[in-house]
């Protein structure tokens, strides 16, 4: 009787140590699940603050080519104001040289 209870309490120990085993490799296997889900997490904050910081800089460009376009759009009107003047000169100029024609005539 002594074998067979020394024979069962064995048993019952290896199967005890396998279950042990089983769990042990399991909670390895979540462990380690779960450092990779925290490192993609680490990285994906590293891409979100790279994304914010380009934003930053992008829109410090979008503001300077606003800036620039408002001073384009003042040299244009300038620029038309001009070539308003010079045709103006130059209708004149047409005028000038008939009335220089005719006094020296």
């Amino acid at each position: 009787m002594t074998s067979a209870s020394t024979s069962s309490a064995r048993s019952l120990f290896a199967e005890s140590k396998q279950r042990l085993a089983e769990r042990v490799q399991v909670n390895m296997n979540n462990i380690s699940s779960l450092a990779r889900q925290i490192q993609r997490g680490s990285k994906s904050n590293e891409l979100l603050s790279k994304g914010a910081r380009d934003m930053a800089v992008t829109e410090n460009i979008m503001e300077n080519s606003e800036e620039n376009l408002k001073k384009m759009q003042l040299i244009a009107v300038h620029i038309g104001y001009q070539y308003e003047s010079i045709q103006k000169s130059a209708e004149m100029l047409s005028e000038i040289s008939e009335q220089v024609a005719a006094m020296q005539r």
